[in-house]
C-alpha cells in the first residue's frame, strides 16, 4: 500500500484528577480515505491535563515520522494551549510541559499545520485515553476522560493578548522577546550570475568576494555581540558563511533543513529571463499562486510550512535568546513577510542584498517585529541581486 501524501495526527490527553491518574492517545490517519494507519495510548501515572495532552502530541508526530515519514502533517488537537504554543503564538511557561514540547519539536516534520477542534471532533483519541485509564483506574467512566478537572487555558480570544502592539509602548508584561537575526549567505559564482539556486541543484560554495563579505558580517557580529545560538541551511554556500562569520564567537553551527533554499526543479542554473522565454506560462502562475512549483521544484506554500516549522521550533527551545540563522533569500524573505501578516505574493516585491541581515522579534503574545530588512555592514553593497 503506497504511503498517503497527507495525514492527520489526532491526539488527546486527560487526568482523573489534575494532577491525577493520566494517560494519553495518538493516532495516524491517512487525510484522503480517513482510514486509521496506527494508534497509541498509554498511561502515564500521575500528571496534570495539559502535560498528558503534550504527551499525546509527542506520540502522534511519533507515529507519523515512524509510519509516513515524508507526508505532509495535520495536527488535530481539543487543546487551544498546546496548539497556540506549538504554533508558536503563546509561551510555554511551565518547565513539565516545556521538555515535553522541546522533545516533540525535535520531531516536527518539514511540513506540518496546527489545527484546533472542538472536543466532540478529537472523540477517537479521547477514547483512546479513556481505555487506558479505565485499565489502570479499574473503573469506567462516560464521556471526556477530563471530566473530573477543570482546565485552566488563555481564551484565544481574550482581546488583551493582543494589548501594548505598538512596540515602543510594550510594557514589562510583554516579557523578552525570541530575536531571529537572520543572514543571507554571501555570493557564490551563481549569485553573481543571476541565476535559480535551490535545493537540489548545484551546491556552489563562495567565491573569493563571498568569503571576504562573510569575513565582514563575523566582523559585525563581534562589535554587536549577544548571539546566544546560531543554526545555518545545510546547503554549502551557507554552512561556509556561516563557519566564516561565527568563527569568533565560540558557538557550534547546527544545521536544520528547515532554513533551506526553495526547489526549483527544471528552472534551477537559469536566469529569470530565460524561465520567462522556456517556461512562461508556468512563470506567470508561480508568481501569482503560492500553490504553484516549477516542475521538480516546491511551491511556496510548501516552503511557508517548513519555514513556519523552524520558527515553532526556536520559540519553544529558545525563548528570549538572540539566534543567529544563516539562509537564504527565500526563506528569509518569507519569514519577513509573516511577521508583517502580509500576502505571500509581496515576497516577490522584497530584495535582499548578499550577506546582509534582516531581523525579526516574537513575543509570547503574538506580536511580531520586523525591526531591520536586508542591513549590510560597512561597504558590503554591491548592488541588487533577483534570486539566489
Amino acid at each position: 500500500m503506497s504511503s498517503p501524501a497527507r495525514v492527520i495526527v489526532e491526539a488527546d490527553g486527560g487526568a482523573r484528577g489534575n494532577p491525577g491518574p493520566a494517560a494519553y492517545g495518538s493516532l495516524l490517519r491517512d487525510a484522503r480515505t480517513g482510514r486509521v494507519i496506527a494508534e497509541r495510548a498509554e498511561a502515564i501515572g500521575s500528571a496534570t491535563n495539559n502535560v498528558a495532552e503534550y504527551r499525546g502530541l509527542l506520540a502522534g508526530l511519533e507515529l507519523a515520522r515512524e509510519y509516513t515519514p515524508d507526508a505532509a502533517v495535520e495536527v488535530r488537537m481539543d487543546s487551544k494551549l498546546v496548539i497556540e504554543q506549538m504554533a508558536g503564538r503563546w509561551k510555554i511557561k511551565h518547565p513539565d510541559m516545556r521538555s515535553i514540547a522541546i522533545a516533540a519539536s525535535r520531531v516536527l516534520p518539514a511540513n506540518v499545520t496546527w489545527t484546533w477542534v472542538p472536543r466532540d471532533r478529537n472523540s477517537a483519541a479521547d477514547a483512546l485515553v479513556n481505555a487506558a485509564l479505565d485499565e489502570v483506574t479499574g473503573t469506567r467512566t462516560r464521556g471526556s476522560s477530563r471530566q473530573a478537572a477543570q482546565r485552566v487555558e488563555p481564551d484565544v480570544d481574550d482581546p488583551r493578548r493582543y494589548r501594548n502592539p505598538m512596540l515602543g509602548w510594550r510594557g514589562e508584561e510583554a516579557g523578552s522577546a525570541t530575536t531571529l537575526l537572520l543572514l543571507r549567505h554571501a555570493v557564490t559564482d551563481r549569485t553573481v550570475a543571476k541565476v535559480f539556486c535551490g535545493s537540489g541543484g548545484a551546491d556552489p560554495g563562495l567565491n573569493d568576494l563571498g568569503r571576504e563579505q562573510a569575513a565582514r558580517a563575523g566582523g559585525w557580529l563581534r562589535r554587536r555581540g549577544g548571539i546566544d545560538v546560531v543554526i545555518s541551511s545545510p546547503l554549502r554556500r551557507t554552512r561556509e558563511t556561516a563557519a566564516i562569520a561565527t568563527d569568533s564567537l565560540g558557538l557550534p553551527v547546527t544545521l536544520d533543513d528547515g532554513l533551506a533554499e526553495a526547489a526549483f526543479g527544471e528552472w534551477d542554473g537559469l536566469t529569470f529571463d530565460e524561465v520567462r522565454d522556456r517556461y512562461p506560462t508556468d512563470l506567470e502562475t508561480w508568481l501569482t499562486s503560492p500553490e504553484a512549483a516549477p516542475t521538480g521544484g516546491e511551491s511556496y506554500s510548501s516552503l511557508h510550512r517548513r519555514v513556519q516549522a523552524v520558527k515553532a521550533r526556536l520559540m519553544l527551545a529558545h525563548p528570549g535568546r538572540t539566534i543567529l540563522a544563516v539562509s537564504h533569500l527565500t526563506p528569509i524573505k518569507m519569514l519577513a513577510c509573516d511577521s508583517l501578516d502580509g500576502p505571500m505574493h509581496v515576497i516577490h516585491r522584497i530584495q535582499l542584498a548578499p550577506a546582509s541581515f534582516s531581523t525579526i522579534s516574537w513575543w509570547a503574545d503574538g506580536i511580531s517585529a520586523l525591526q531591520q530588512l536586508s542591513y549590510v555592514p560597512e561597504s558590503l553593497q554591491i548592488g541588487d541581486d533577483v534570486h539566489l
